[in-house]
């Protein structure tokens, strides 16, 4: 499940949290499939390639992988999606199935046969699949896996959260029913990205999704015990995203989250992931905006 929150607080004007639930899917990675379904993977990878409209473009192609044919084979048992992801152990931000009757082997997953599902099945983000088949009857598993970044990549996923924070603020936006108008750039600051580090990770290590920290502290707590001497500060956190690219989005498509973003009364900000792939949400994000006398 991938989660949104935002609080600000400044001296005299305090804003209350607000939460964007976004939908997705959840358990630990498996890997490609050494053995499988090859007829079937290449079938389906044909419809893929040729599209299930004119003028639609190819889809990457499909990677089978152990843990969604688990998964297929947990369908046909009569499991949900869900539970047949948790089970098979297998961590997807968005998943699908698919269940096909009246046809075995590779003409279960032809354009013909897979009819109304066939724009399911053709989804750019949907990368692996896994297969069962029984009888006359298919059950096609796909997921978008979860592919965060590695630790490693810290400063530069921060750079790219700043250089799209900049890219909004630089024009006038309307988050929900308010206006702004543009503002100014942030800049980084290694106090305010401290804070939103180990806001992440203590949401990551413990698994929960808060702007209240296990202690009780709040982001304005939290910086003027690091000796920021803030004169406004806010936070957004979110869980679930894998890039950059996402968890800024959603955040803008937040009106609370979006207010953040576009508040001339920030000047600076940090961002940070944590990643715990036995945690609920598996990765967790925090971004703290301040500004100082």
């Amino acid at each position: 499940m991938q989660i949104l929150k935002k609080v600000t607080t400044a001296r005299r004007v305090a804003s209350s949290a607000l939460a964007v639930l976004l939908a997705a899917t959840g358990a630990a990675q498996a890997q490609p499939a050494a053995e499988g379904h090859p007829p079937l993977l290449r079938a389906l990878n044909a419809v893929r390639q040729q599209g299930c409209d004119k003028g639609a473009g190819p889809a990457a192609a499909l990677r089978e992988h152990t843990a969604l044919s688990r998964a297929a084979a947990l369908l046909a048992g009569g499991s949900k999606l869900d539970d047949a992801l948790n089970s098979a152990g297998y961590r997807a931000t968005r998943a699908a199935q698919i269940s096909v009757r009246g046809a075995a082997g590779p003409a279960a997953v032809t354009q013909k046969a897979l009819g109304r599902t066939c724009g399911t099945a053709t989804q750019r983000d949907l990368l692996d699949v896994g297969f069962y088949q029984r009888g006359t009857q298919t059950w096609v598993v796909l997921a978008a896996p979860f592919s965060p970044p590695a630790a490693a990549q810290a400063a530069e996923v921060q750079v790219r959260v700043l250089a799209l924070v900049n890219e909004a603020r630089a024009r006038p936006q309307r988050c929900g029913s308010q206006a702004f108008s543009a503002a100014p750039p942030l800049r980084l600051n290694p106090t305010l990205y401290s804070l939103a580090s180990g806001h992440a990770a203590d949401m990551a290590r413990y698994s929960y999704f808060s702007h209240t920290g296990r202690d009780g502290s709040t982001v304005d707590g939290r910086a003027t015990r690091a000796g920021y001497p803030w004169r406004a500060i806010g936070e957004n956190i979110a869980a679930g995203q894998v890039t950059a690219d996402t968890v800024v989005q959603g955040w803008i498509n937040s009106p609370g989250h979006c207010a953040n973003i576009m508040s001339p009364a920030f000047r600076e900000m940090g961002a940070a992931f944590v990643v715990n792939t036995q945690s609920s949400q598996g990765i967790y994000w925090a971004q703290v905006f301040g500004a100082t006398p």
